[in-house]
């Protein structure tokens, strides 16, 4: 589409233009950010609030506002701008004039919980845009529930080529075409510009005929024409039973006449020549950081119809018969019903023990907690029956209905941990997916982004080490757990038995600022656990399971599958004389919350040797200097678990070996 760059003087425009301004000032000030995405898109975003957006900047939590996703995070000005004109009370002047600067709301990129209005935090292109169709999910599968009068709002999102580039964002279009999320509208900010110049070096895909291929709703339109923009929002708005992406043909760095439309206005300062050529080209003739008052009312117009809506939102929830039922799914969980619930499924495991998988207890333990908590939402990367995160009652969510509860993502671990970040983003729901702890790894950037961001999220990673056996080293992951381990807040819980997931469940499910990995097992375990406490132990990250009869000769450390070789090896050692105790630590970053006492007191003194079918790399905080580690240092093998352990030296016998050479 050719487009023509028409400039006038109307209201609207004069709203457009005073987010541009405030980018290239901000972004000159920093000398430091992107004013081309902001520049750019400033009509599309305009006319989106303008005419369509519920939002209330005077509670940026209503259950009932519309999502508004800038994918394109480094366009990170357009929301700090619109903030601000908005009158979100934390996104003074201030904030914009410090753009990038230490101690400030208005970060680089957009940072879920730095300030209010940033529903997700983006800037990992693809990831927004991704995150975002998790919140279109969550908005459909509570109206299910709830209905119109209590969830009626979209979610609306703005990405750039580079967000359609990544890969993720095919795993997510294919998915949301296929559930049929017509509360989706992305506006597609095709400006055929990258950093390294015009988009043809590098991608030849008609994106449009690619989204209509995953089942989506499809328009074009020139982005700098705001009737056109408007008409296909609101065309958009009235398809029920698909997503929508409007393409916007836009010009990057839109009112910069000698800079606009090359990949030069992408990632720079404009200059002040440049600046001051804007201002004249888009008749703005204010100094820096300065809006006139005509332009913050027609702003905050938005923010009153916005808060009218909530109020009357308010008003029919609080006398919706479900008011109690939403204000419980919109809630953290009920802790004590939680405690309670797995206490006493605790104590009948010690009773029972059984001799079960991890992964099989996980699901033992989902039939608890899915009993228990209202808004458990299930899932998996195409291995329901190998992760076992499917429970009794159970239904699935499929497209024309979202009344379930277990939604099935397809070989797409990259874009079910990111859909489960907008799931648990919006609200009303506690999302967990699975799949082999090998391909965390595909997931990986949403992964970070939820431990970045502070969001609960649960991954129930199965087949967690060469116990798996025959498929070999490629779905053996010797090296995932020391990597994750690395994650700051991203808890790894690898619990040696069902009681041990039942904790870890417990405690993953009671922490709603931090994402968890279970990590769990193919292979049967035994309980080793076999004394009641309603005390969760695996919380406190480590605790000694077998002690000793006076001082310590060793200390042997386990988690996950090896603490029976370490069980194993104390019977052993005992045998000679030498007395072992066994510590279990199924949550390295647990333990080392505890206090000092709690942690001396469970390492004790005594040399220690540490025992993982994984690679040594994180355990020093445990081993110390006078330690031994028995484990992994290549990658695995294809044969029967039994025959790997022994082949890899992962033994009681080496165990009691290499503690026997400390002592």
């Amino acid at each position: 589409m050719n487009v023509q760059a028409k400039i006038d003087t109307s209201l609207e425009d004069k709203m457009a233009n005073a987010i541009r301004a405030l980018s290239m000032d901000a972004v000159q000030a920093a000398n430091s950010g992107h004013p081309g995405a902001p520049m750019g898109t400033a009509d599309i975003a305009t006319v989106l609030f303008n005419r369509f957006m519920k939002i209330d900047p005077t509670a940026d939590k209503w259950a009932d506002r519309d999502r508004f996703v800038m994918s394109a995070g480094h366009g990170s000005m357009l929301v700090y701008a619109i903030n601000h004109l908005l009158g979100y009370d934390d996104m003074g002047m201030e904030q914009i004039r410090n753009f990038r600067q230490m101690g400030y709301r208005t970060a680089g990129h957009p940072e879920y919980g730095h300030a209010k209005g940033i529903e997700v935090t983006t800037g990992p292109l693809g990831q927004g845009f991704s995150s975002a169709i998790g919140m279109a999910l969550a908005e459909r599968m509570q109206n299910a529930r709830f209905g119109d009068d209590l969830v009626d709002h979209y979610t609306y999102v703005i990405a750039g080529d580079g967000c359609l580039m990544e890969g993720v964002s095919h795993e997510a279009i294919d998915f949301a075409g296929h559930h049929g999320l017509g509360r989706l509208i992305v506006m597609w900010d095709d400006n055929k510009i990258t950093i390294d110049g015009s988009t043809d070096v590098s991608t030849s895909m008609n994106q449009q005929m690619r989204f209509e291929a995953a089942g989506w709703h499809v328009q074009t339109v020139d982005g700098h024409d705001k009737e056109a923009v408007a008409a296909a929002i609101a065309a958009a708005r009235e398809v029920t039973d698909k997503p929508s992406m409007i393409a916007c043909r836009t010009i990057i760095g839109f009112g910069a006449p000698n800079k606009q439309g090359s990949h030069d206005v992408h990632g720079a300062p404009l200059g002040d020549e440049e600046i001051a050529a804007a201002r004249l080209e888009l008749d703005w003739p204010h100094e820096p950081f300065t809006v006139p008052q005509d332009v913050y009312d027609a702003w905050h117009k938005i923010s009153a119809r916005g808060k009218d809506a909530r109020l009357e939102w308010e008003k029919r929830l609080g006398g919706h018969p479900e008011q109690d039922a939403f204000e419980t799914a919109m809630a953290n969980p009920d802790v004590r019903a939680l405690d309670a619930a797995i206490n006493a499924y605790k104590a009948k495991l010690v009773e029972d023990k059984p001799k079960v998988a991890t992964r099989k207890a996980s699901q033992m333990a989902l039939e608890i907690v899915n009993a228990t908590l209202p808004n458990m939402a299930g899932g998996s990367a195409d291995l329901t029956g190998s992760n076992l995160t499917k429970t009794s009652g159970m239904k699935d969510v499929v497209k024309g209905d979202f009344s379930g509860d277990y939604i099935r993502y397809g070989v797409r671990e990259h874009g079910m941990a990111a859909i489960m970040n907008g799931l648990t983003l919006h609200g009303g729901f506690i999302p967990y997916g699975g799949t082999f702890l090998q391909f965390a790894d595909y997931a990986r950037g949403a992964m970070r982004l939820a431990a970045l961001m502070g969001v609960r999220v649960i991954y129930v990673m199965t087949h967690d080490s060469i116990g798996l056996g025959e498929d070999g080293p490629t779905h053996q992951p010797v090296e995932v757990l020391a990597s994750y381990r690395a994650m700051p807040n991203m808890w790894v819980f690898r619990p040696a038995d069902a009681v041990e997931t039942a904790e870890a469940w417990q405690a993953a499910l009671e922490m709603d600022a931090t994402p968890s990995i279970l990590s769990l097992s193919r292979q049967g375990l035994p309980t080793v656990r076999t004394s009641h406490t309603d005390t969760n132990l695996t919380a406190k990250g480590a605790y000694v399971l077998r002690d000793t009869d006076g001082p310590r000769d060793v200390t042997l450390i386990g988690t996950g599958s090896e603490v029976e070789i370490a069980l194993n090896a104390a019977e052993k050692l005992a045998e000679e004389g030498i007395k072992a105790a066994v510590v279990s630590a199924p949550c390295f970053e647990a333990f080392a919350q505890q206090d000092d006492t709690y942690r001396d007191t469970v390492l004790g003194t005594a040399p220690r040797v540490g025992v993982e079918a994984a690679v040594q790399q994180g355990w020093e905080q445990l081993l110390g200097c006078n330690s031994a580690f028995i484990g992994m240092s290549s990658f695995g093998a294809s044969a029967p678990a039994g025959e790997l352990y022994e082949h890899f030296g992962i033994t009681a016998e080496a165990v009691a070996d290499a503690a026997k050479k400390l002592i």
